[in-house]
């Protein structure tokens, strides 16, 4: 039995994740900022499939809100096994168009939520010398985008995160890793319309962007996946970049 937290698991990628791992083996605990709707059908999904899951609203770039995430966690099911963390939001425009505001709140959800959950889940991990963290990231934060700096920057920071956390918590038997996910059709990429989807398309070898499904599949493995496999920036864009 693994007792799992997915961040950002209303919809796209996160909710691909969230009904990868339905399974009467794991309890989850599905976090989002404010589609409590849309999250709700997706524990109530999990719940038909044979899962467990329970919700949790608030935004997980503010520690606090991390505390109450953790603390349904225990008390329905117990301990962190596997935090996945999800949450992000996309920034495009020029830098010098980027307002403080923008770049700041770029980095509080994509970077500073997962400082908060990395630090409150680990306790968890390594009272029992065993766990797994999977990041979210994306090939910007590899090799950068024109127009999406702060984007880039901040899943720039996940990348480095990753792997000196992975360092870290080796000793301790715990595993962490990152997603660099190419284009990916979930809301985040509906700024393009049908003519730039194809265009887009046309640049990615596989001729097609990447589905949320592909991607909670991966992760999947990623959480059965040998322990020696730690520190890694996976990328899976198509053989895009």
């Amino acid at each position: 039995m693994s007792n799992i937290i997915i961040t950002g698991a209303s919809r796209g990628i996160g909710r691909a994740i969230a009904l990868a791992l339905a399974d009467k083996n794991n309890n989850i605990v599905l976090n989002c900022v404010q589609n409590k709707d849309l999250l709700a059908q997706v524990q109530q999904d999990i719940i038909k499939m044979g899962g467990n899951a329970k919700m949790d609203i608030g935004d997980v770039g503010c520690y606090n809100n991390v505390e109450n995430l953790v603390a349904c966690m225990h008390h329905f099911y117990g301990d962190v096994d596997i935090l996945i963390n999800n949450a992000g939001i996309s920034a495009i425009g020029l830098l010098q168009d980027t307002t403080p505001l923008e770049w700041h709140h770029t980095f509080h959800v994509n970077v500073h939520a997962i400082y908060n959950c990395c630090r409150l889940c680990i306790p968890d991990m390594i009272k029992k010398k065993s766990g797994r963290i999977i990041n979210i990231s994306s090939v910007w934060g590899n090799v950068g985008a024109s127009c999406e700096v702060a984007y880039s920057a901040a899943k720039g920071a996940v990348n480095a995160m990753t792997k000196a956390l992975a360092k870290e918590l080796a000793p301790s038997n715990i595993q962490v890793n990152a997603i660099a996910c190419g284009a990916i059709d979930t809301e985040m990429n509906n700024h393009l319309n049908d003519d730039e989807k194809k265009s887009l398309a046309d640049e990615i070898p596989v001729g097609r962007m990447g589905k949320p499904e592909e991607i909670g599949k991966f992760v999947k493995q990623l959480c059965n996946s040998p322990s020696y496999l730690t520190g890694q920036i996976i990328t899976i864009d198509g053989g895009w970049t």
